[in-house]
């Protein structure tokens, strides 16, 4: 299975990368810390080998040490495994779910560097983000220039062509998620064309499109609309580096063209899944935008530091995100969490670990509904905006996954497809 692909090649690759990256950092911590960031990144260099050594012979999953506010959390969910195995032993790296195991490396990865002060906060994937950033320098003006000329006349647009202009920002979002590093474990992959000139090319391989259904709810939350009440997305965020770039800028759009009143956006508390976004990402990529020496790049990045001032921007991060639950599991687990986004009007989940989450991981039958498959997880009507790296897809006409399968095996797993896929909430 694509799983056993995952945990026997790409993760080891993944921790080797982390390994080296905390090797060729060895002179920063020694000129920032002394002796002790030297010892520091050794003891994580072993903290790190003995996992990846864990994880290649296939040993027990073993209980977090650490005193990280989320650790007993992630061990009564171990707990929770051990039983679902009805005594067949402990759960281990090859004999448990891969969304368990996969998210399971990443805390551990956390645990490797928050044991170790003084270089307890040193971000190993943030060089792999900032590359991500900078090779998709070309995309990002591409896509910042057309923003900017787009909201001269934006007061002019009539419904037709803003909804026009909301459908290719939805695509340029969605696309953008082709950029993930834990896909190519690490390796760079970035956006180097502008995005804007393939979306017609891309049509076909938007396997269900809810697009019309996205329109009619803002445009019908925007007609019902009074003082009292603020139109709310939430962008619940996948990538760092272009991906971000592009959720900003249909964040922004729906900002401008008065279909959103407030925009809320969630990140990760911790680095995860090698480029997936923190607080600090979003930060350094507003820093990085308002001092690109391009005008209407910098202009984007200064006038979305604004929207953040102005509080119609709101940056959020919750341990849940980085709990190895699906979301059918987060009204338990993180009631505050769901109290808040039941206050959205929408929901944008981007990406396939959110993806992976909404429909529990499993293998389902293609053509089950995603409300079904979203097993009573419904704050508030939701869509996910994914381009499909891993073997589940629910919600597709019957025969259509079949269909593809027989000319392209791999069409789950390649990263060509893509869903744009609402449900209601109802």
């Amino acid at each position: 299975s694509f799983a056993y692909f995952t945990i026997k090649d790409r993760l080891p690759q993944i921790l080797t990368r982390v390994i080296d990256t905390l090797h060729r950092h060895k002179n920063e911590f020694f000129e920032e810390h002394g002796e002790k960031g030297v010892e520091a990144e050794k003891r994580a260099i072993s903290f790190l080998s003995k996992l990846r050594n864990e994880l290649q012979t296939d040993k027990p999953v073993t209980p977090l040490e650490d005193e990280l506010p989320d650790a007993a959390l992630w061990n009564q969910y171990l707990d929770y495994q051990r039983n679902l195995s009805n005594g067949n032993g402990e759960p281990s790296w090859f004999q448990s779910p891969w969304l368990y195991v996969e998210c399971y490396m990443y805390r551990r990865i956390h645990a490797a560097l928050a044991h170790n002060p003084p270089i307890d906060n040193f971000d190993v994937f943030k060089e792999g983000k900032a590359q991500n950033f900078f090779e998709s320098q070309e995309a990002g003006i591409a896509l910042c220039t057309y923003f900017q000329e787009l909201l001269k006349n934006i007061k002019d647009l009539d419904e037709r062509q803003l909804q026009e202009e909301l459908f290719k920002l939805l695509q340029v979002s969605l696309w953008g998620n082709k950029c993930d590093l834990s896909f190519s474990a690490g390796e760079g992959r970035s956006q180097k064309s502008n995005p804007l000139q393939s979306l017609e090319n891309m049509m076909p391989y938007i396997l269900v499109n809810d697009m019309e259904k996205l329109w009619s709810l803002l445009v019908n939350a925007k007609k019902r609309n009074t003082e009292k009440n603020n139109v709310r997305v939430d962008i619940i965020l996948d990538n760092a580096g272009f991906e971000l770039v592009c959720d900003l800028v249909l964040a922004d759009f729906l900002l401008l063209s008065k279909l959103a009143d407030e925009v809320h956006f969630h990140g990760k508390s911790i680095p995860w899944y090698v480029s997936d976004t923190t607080k600090n990402d979003f930060n350094w990529t507003l820093k990085q935008l308002q001092s690109a020496n391009h005008m209407w790049m910098s202009r984007c990045g200064i006038n979305w530091e604004g929207n953040l001032k102005k509080g119609v921007w709101v940056y959020h991060d919750h341990m849940f995100w980085t709990l190895p639950h699906d979301f059918s599991s987060m009204a338990e687990v993180a009631p505050d969490l769901y109290a808040d986004l039941q206050k959205s009007n929408l929901l944008l989940f981007k990406g396939d670990l959110n993806y992976r989450k909404l429909t529990g991981d499993r293998k389902w039958e293609y053509s089950v509904p995603f409300h079904q498959a979203l097993n009573r997880f419904h704050p508030a009507p939701l869509c996910s905006l994914r381009t499909l790296k891993s073997d589940t897809q629910v919600g597709l006409k019957p025969g259509q996954g079949e269909q593809i399968e027989a000319s392209e095996p791999e069409w789950m797993i390649n990263g060509k497809y893509g869903v744009v896929q609402f449900d209601a909430a109802l």
